[in-house]
């Protein structure tokens, strides 16, 4: 057995728990690169994962599998392929560059980064483990740490937002308790692969009803409207970087677990809710986007934003396409990179003006140049600009969906209105904060510094190489995303 690199990513962020709080408090320095260097630790791993992963095949690889509990029939399983591989390497990524962007925390300092780590350990987990015992698992670690992070540092009103955020994602995790019993008691295993191959088996109102409550549980944390009212609290009160793996990661993992579970496990009532999921996906993309119009809180427009993006995540899995649900992943990616880049660039100019009202600006490009400069970067990326990963991934939702024989191509001819929507949003932004008449009110604020520019640099780099080499993604998903869909051709 070759090196267990999925534990090594998943675990090793957890001895940086253990080292962070064994320093003195006082040590705050020493603290924050501790922290910095358990992160980027696994960022190097997560590249090596990359370069050894067999684009070719679609089979499970990193295999790790060994008896936990054998009583229940449980096992400690883990693994990775398309669907997990660039989520793996975006965890890793947006956790190191959101500890650097924590430098700036200064009250409980030691307490704050041993969450963090802790909450990487989670999403780690999530997008490795293969049986369902040791998914759930993780799936409620990430709960406390985020609960904590959000409730203790963030913002006036983050014991309501914390509590919300608990509550919503504790109920979505009864019924996926519920849907994984029902698996256990109908199979006797819980491992995710054997439950795959035996599909045959299940009767229809068995996967209808079993689905439906993997897809509420996925849907929460999504979050697909109605059960969204969760998000634009947490991502409020929330600190910068907190958001930016709420964004970047905690809405990915509700798409990824229903690409992972209900398409696979469940073929036949996939096709039977598909209509229903693409329906729910436009009204995230319209309505996401008409409320983020409405706001004048730069970080409520970013959140919102959010809604409306993950919508055509759902429209491109429900066309059960290859090139929709590659569309739906794309999106997945994209949106990590670029709405993680602008919750970053909404940090630091908060930090400055300790304002995020858009109105109170003005003309902030002719103070702060490399700023704005970046800030409409990311802006015409969630815009959809072509050239940008933005575009690539609404684009392949788009056609994919258009060809595909389980939705009407009515939906999609609306979903294209969030296109232009997205647009004016965006726009109007750009030019009230940073064109026309400058507020002098703002004359002592000072341009984005060496650190800032270091955590958005990354995120500018694959947000336009993703955009204009489009294959440097797609070579991960291609072989399992084909292998996925060609479970609805038989």
């Amino acid at each position: 057995m070759g090196f267990p690199i999925l534990s090594f990513l998943t675990f090793f962020p957890m001895l940086g728990v253990i080292a962070v709080l064994l320093l003195r408090k006082t040590d705050i320095g020493l603290i924050r690169w501790t922290a910095a260097f358990f992160s980027f630790v696994p960022l190097v791993a997560s590249i090596f994962l990359l370069a050894g992963y067999d684009t070719s095949t679609p089979a499970i690889q990193f295999i790790e599998r060994h008896a936990w509990f054998p009583q229940i029939n449980v096992t400690y399983y883990m693994g990775a392929d398309g669907l997990s591989v660039p989520m793996l390497f975006l965890t890793a990524l947006l956790s190191f560059i959101s500890i650097i962007a924590s430098f700036g925390i200064k009250e409980r300092v030691k307490e704050y980064f041993a969450w963090f780590l802790l909450l990487e350990v989670g999403m780690m987990g999530v997008f490795c483990a293969l049986d369902f015992f040791l998914f759930y698992i993780f799936w409620e670690i990430m709960l406390v740490p985020m609960y904590f992070l959000i409730g203790v540092w963030g913002g006036p009103r983050r014991e309501y937002a914390a509590i919300k955020f608990f509550l919503y994602t504790l109920f979505g995790s009864l019924f996926m308790l519920v849907a994984i019993l029902a698996l256990y008691f109908t199979t006797g295993t819980l491992d995710m692969m054997e439950l795959i191959s035996r599909k045959a088996m299940y009767g229809h109102s068995f996967q209808l009803w079993v689905f439906a409550a993997f897809f509420i549980a996925f849907a929460i944390k999504v979050p697909v409207w109605p059960f969204h009212t969760w998000l634009p609290d947490a991502h409020v009160e929330a600190p910068t970087a907190v958001s930016v793996i709420l964004a970047g990661i905690l809405l990915k993992m509700g798409t990824y677990g229903i690409l992972r579970v209900n398409f696979p496990m469940f073929p036949e009532a996939t096709k039977y809710f598909s209509m229903p999921i693409a329906i729910l996906g436009l009204i995230g993309i319209i309505y996401g986007a008409l409320v983020s119009m409405a706001q004048k809180d730069l970080k409520k427009l970013v959140a919102y934003s959010s809604v409306s993006h993950m919508g055509y995540c759902m429209l491109g899995m429900a066309a059960i396409t290859t090139v929709g649900v590659s569309g739906c992943l794309f999106q997945m990616f994209s949106h990590g990179v670029i709405t993680g880049a602008l919750f970053l660039l909404v940090g630091v100019i908060y930090d400055r003006a300790h304002t995020r009202e858009i109105a109170a600006f003005g003309g902030l490009g002719a103070k702060l140049p490399v700023y704005t400069g970046i800030f409409t970067l990311f802006g015409m990326a969630s815009l959809g600009l072509p050239g940008m990963s933005g575009f690539v991934a609404e684009f392949m939702v788009f056609v994919g969906s258009f060809n595909s024989p389980f939705i009407k191509r009515w939906i999609v001819i609306l979903a294209v209105l969030g296109v232009i929507l997205t647009a004016g949003y965006i726009l109007r932004m750009i030019q009230k904060m940073f064109l026309g008449q400058f507020n002098t009110k703002w004359e002592n604020l000072t341009d984005i510094n060496g650190r800032e520019i270091f955590t958005v640099v990354p995120l500018a780099i694959f947000t336009l190489m993703i955009g204009i080499w489009p294959t440097s993604l797609n070579v991960f998903l291609k072989a399992t995303v084909e292998n996925l869909v060609r479970i609805f051709s038989n």
